[in-house]
């Protein structure tokens, strides 16, 4: 199975985010066409964008960037509550076809500032039971036509989506990617993702979620193609070993000085309190597993760094690819020069090839009598 690269495009309102260096302009049509062309240019295969209520709409931000590059696959991070399922498939498919199929998606559970746009929070186990009618719907949408479904959260009558996905061997549609440590959560991967995402957790954590998901699809049943494993996590690299060990700590105590500005009643899904917890077990866990940014502020992929030369790294990527991770989402500040310092260092040796993902041949799905 082909490897994945991915960087990552933070898509925010305030600039710095985790430290990243550009003020003016840092989210404008130029700077973030140039950090996806910078991943063409540099052996990545895309960029995830992030989503939340206050940032830019990822769907729009996505489509510009599709335009405006000829290779880059925006991971477009979703949340089913902000999006009916037929208008995200119909969304989602015509950014496929403009894109000659380059789409891939993120479905996002967690939580989110709801109210803003009209939707309404319930517990854990309804949260991940309507994403689950998401996914299946969604699915349904893109492959038949005249779809009718009345579930517990969504309901079509007689619905044809008339732009259909970008088909070419083993893509049916779009990939769906999917994240979430809570037993919940890993019932709807193992049944209806493409791709379960992992934080940055030690191999021994990410190995026993693995073998959890193989049994939960073994149990539930699956009817699609077998689940795939991603990785999202920063990468601080650096000619030598003790140079990346050298910034990280210094970045980490810079970190530490700005902790009193830290949120303490802020959301922490199952997966971000995993990673937290890593702390307990040491600062540097496997052989450079950084978990002290934790300790100061840094969420989500920022939890946990992989630090050293590119060798050190690439050793360490490769011991998660054994695991039977084929994804890799990587990033680190300032955005812009690391995604050109990793790729030109790190992917050489990850990916020797670093060719551009084949776009073709395409199998181009219209139904050119609804396109009147």
């Amino acid at each position: 199975m082909s490897l994945e690269f991915l960087w990552y495009i933070p898509n925010q309102v305030e600039p710095g985010h985790r430290g990243d260096d550009t003020r003016v302009g840092h989210n404008s049509l130029e700077r973030l066409t140039e950090l996806a062309r910078l991943t063409e240019e540099h052996g990545w295969g895309g960029a995830l964008l992030g989503t939340g209520w206050g940032r830019p709409d990822t769907f729009t931000v996505a489509t510009a960037l599709a335009a405006r590059t000829t290779t880059f696959q925006p991971l477009v991070a979703i949340r089913p509550g902000y999006w009916h399922p037929a208008h995200f498939a119909s969304a989602a498919t015509t950014l496929d076809q403009l894109s000659s199929g380059r789409l891939l998606i993120n479905i996002v559970s967690g939580r989110d500032n709801l109210a803003a746009y009209g939707d309404s929070e319930g517990d854990q186990a309804q949260r991940y039971a309507r994403t689950k009618e998401f996914l299946q719907l969604v699915r349904r949408l893109w492959t038949e036509e005249d779809i009718t479904f009345t579930g517990d959260y969504f309901s079509v009558a007689g619905s044809t989506v008339s732009t259909r996905p970008v088909v070419r061997e083993g893509r049916p549609h779009p990939r769906l990617y999917f994240g979430g440590a809570s037993p919940a959560a890993e019932r709807v991967a193992a049944t209806d993702a493409d791709v379960q995402l992992f934080w940055g957790e030690p191999l021994d954590g990410i190995a026993e979620r693995i073998d959890r998901l193989q049994g939960l699809t073994a149990e539930l049943g699956r009817e699609h193609a077998p689940l795939e494993y991603g990785l999202r996590i920063t990468t601080l690299v650096r000619d030598t070993t003790e140079q990346a060990w050298a910034d990280a700590e210094a970045k980490v105590e810079s970190m530490a000085h700005d902790a009193d500005h830290r949120d303490p009643r802020r959301f922490r899904a199952a997966g971000q309190q995993r990673l937290l917890d890593l702390a307990e077990r040491g600062d540097v866990l496997d052989d450079n597993l950084y978990t002290a940014p934790g300790k100061y502020g840094g969420g989500g992929a920022g939890t946990t760094w992989l630090v050293g030369s590119p060798e050190d790294v690439a050793k360490s990527l490769r011991k998660y690819q054994d695991l039977g991770i084929t994804h890799f989402i990587l990033s680190d500040t300032p955005y812009r020069d690391e995604l050109t310092r990793i790729g030109n260092s790190l992917l050489p040796l990850v990916a020797p090839d670093r060719a551009a993902p084949s776009l073709a041949p395409l199998d181009l799905q219209v139904r050119s009598d609804m396109m009147m």
